[in-house]
C-alpha cells in the first residue's frame, strides 16, 4: 500500500470515528461534510487498491448521494439554470462512449451466437419488467416510484455489465454484443412493456418514450459508430489530415445546422434534434482530438479507451446526485425498501440468466455473460426517461438507487467468478 493510500484511508477512518461520535452526540444532521469527505477518501483509496478498485465507482456513487442529500441546493441550480437539463446530455455522451466500443463485427456476431442472444432479450425484456411489476407490488410503492421500479426493469442492458462479464471471466465479446442488441430494440420493447405494466401508475405515451430513446441513446451510439471507425481504422483516410479535418468540419456544420435550422425536424422527428446536435458535436471533438494527439503528435492510439470510461463514470455519478438532491424527502422514506427491491430484481436477472442458459446447455462462459447481462440494466437510460418522458423524479429515484447496488452486486459476482475460472481457460494457462 502506497503512502498516499495510507492517507486516503486514514482520513476515511477519522471521519467514521468523527461521524460515529457525533451521532453518539445527537448531532447527525451535522455530520454531512465528514460523510462526503469519508466516502470521497475511500473512493480514492479503492482507486489505488488491486482487489477493491473494482468497486471505486460504487464507493463514488455513495459519496456523491452524500453531498446531494446532505447539500442538495449545490446540486439544483448554477448560475440560474436548473441542472435537471443536464441529465439528457450527459447520457447522451456516455452512450456516445459506448458506440465508440463497437464494430460492425459485434453486430455479426448475432448470426453466429443466435441463442444467448434470443434468451437475453426474452429474458430483459419479457421476464424483468413483470418481476418489476412483482416487486412494485410486494413492496406497497404506488404512483410515479412504482413506475419507476418497472421503468428499470424494462431497460435494455448497460455498459457495466462488459467490465463485470470481463471480471468474471465471461465472454467479452458476445456481452458486447448482447448490449448492443437490446438497446437497438429497445425504442419499441421499453415503451411497450411501460405502456403494458406501467400504465395504471402514470401515463406512458408510447411514441413520446420511443423518440426519447432514439433521441438520448440510439443517436449517440451511431455517431460512437462512426467515432469508432474514425479512431481505430488502419484504411488511409483514418490517418490523412485532411480527410479528418473534412470530417471534423461536417461534424461542426451538422451541429450548426441542426442547432440553427429547427425546421429540418418535423414534428415527432423534432425529438432526436437534441441528440443530432450532440452526436455532431462529439464527432468533431474525437475527429479534432485524434487529429492533434494521434495524427500531429503521434501520441497513443488508444487515448479515448481512457478518456471514455472516465467521463462516463464521472456523468454518472452527477446525474445521480441531481436527481437525489430533488427526492431526498422520497428517498428517506422508501431508501431502504427501494435498496431490497433492487436487489431482488438484480439477484433475480443473475439467476435467471445463469440457470435458464444452463438449461439451454449453453458453456459456462456464456450462461456467466447472460447471467450479468439479464442482471445489470441501463440505469442512466432509466433516469433520463424518467425525468424527460415521465417528467418524474420521484420515478427516478428507482434507478438512482439501482446504479450503486448494480455495481456492488456485479464486483461480487464477478470476483467469485474469477476465482472460479472456466475449465477451458485453466487449460489455455496451463
Amino acid at each position: 500500500m502506497s503512502n498516499l493510500s495510507k492517507i486516503f484511508l486514514g482520513i476515511a477512518a477519522l471521519c467514521a470515528l468523527g461521524i460515529a461520535v457525533m451521532l453518539v452526540m445527537g448531532k447527525g444532521s451535522d455530520v454531512g461534510s465528514l460523510a462526503v469527505i469519508m466516502f470521497s477518501t475511500l473512493a480514492l483509496f479503492s482507486m489505488g487498491h488491486k482487489v477493491l478498485k473494482g468497486y471505486a465507482f460504487s464507493v463514488w456513487v455513495l459519496a456523491s448521494v452524500a453531498a446531494s442529500m446532505f447539500y442538495p441546493g449545490a446540486f439544483m441550480s448554477w448560475f440560474g439554470a436548473d441542472l435537471k437539463i443536464l441529465i439528457v446530455p450527459l447520457i447522451q455522451v456516455i452512450m456516445f462512449g459506448m458506440g465508440t466500443t463497437l464494430n460492425l463485427k459485434d453486430f455479426a456476431r448475432v448470426i453466429k451466437l443466435p441463442w444467448p442472444i434470443l434468451i437475453g432479450l426474452v429474458l430483459q425484456f419479457g421476464i424483468k419488467p413483470i418481476i418489476a411489476l412483482g416487486t412494485a407490488k410486494m413492496f406497497g410503492f404506488t404512483g410515479e416510484i412504482a413506475a419507476g421500479v418497472i421503468l428499470i426493469g424494462s431497460v435494455p442492458g448497460g455498459v457495466a455489465s462488459n467490465l463485470m462479464t470481463y471480471l468474471a471471466g465471461g465472454d467479452v465479446a458476445l456481452s458486447v454484443t448482447m448490449t448492443s442488441c437490446s438497446t437497438l430494440v429497445s425504442p419499441v420493447m421499453t415503451p411497450t412493456m411501460m405502456k403494458w405494466l406501467a400504465g395504471s401508475y402514470v401515463p406512458v405515451v408510447f411514441l413520446d418514450m420511443m423518440f426519447s430513446i432514439l433521441n438520448m441513446i440510439i443517436v449517440p451510439i451511431v455517431a460512437g459508430l462512426i467515432a469508432n471507425k474514425i479512431l481505430y481504422s488502419k484504411a488511409k483516410w483514418a490517418n490523412s489530415v485532411s480527410k479528418i479535418s473534412m470530417i471534423a468540419a461536417a461534424g461542426l456544420a451538422v451541429a450548426l445546422i441542426s442547432l440553427f435550422v429547427p425546421e429540418l425536424f418535423q414534428g415527432r422527428f423534432a425529438a432526436i434534434r437534441p441528440g443530432v446536435i450532440i452526436g455532431s458535436i462529439l464527432l468533431a471533438t474525437v475527429s479534432i482530438s485524434k487529429l492533434v494527439i494521434s495524427i500531429i503528435l503521434h501520441g497513443p492510439e488508444n487515448w479515448m479507451d481512457r478518456v471514455l470510461p472516465l467521463v462516463s463514470m464521472a456523468g454518472i455519478v452527477f446525474i445521480i446526485a441531481i436527481i437525489t438532491a430533488r427526492s431526498t424527502d422520497d428517498l428517506m422514506s422508501v431508501g431502504a425498501a427501494l435498496i431490497v427491491c433492487t436487489i431482488i430484481q438484480i439477484s433475480a436477472g443473475y439467476l435467471l440468466g445463469y440457470w435458464v442458459s444452463k438449461a439451454a446447455g449453453l458453456n459456462e462462459k456464456t450462461c456467466r455473460t447472460v447471467s450479468i447481462e439479464v442482471g445489470l440494466q441501463n440505469g442512466g437510460m432509466a433516469s433520463g426517461l424518467a425525468i424527460n418522458v415521465l417528467k418524474s423524479t420521484q420515478a427516478a429515484l428507482a434507478s438512482a438507487v439501482y446504479g450503486p447496488m448494480m455495481n456492488i452486486t456485479g464486483s461480487v459476482l464477478a470476483t467469485y467468478w474469477h476465482r472460479k475460472p472456466v475449465k477451458d481457460d485453466v487449460k489455455k494457462v496451463d
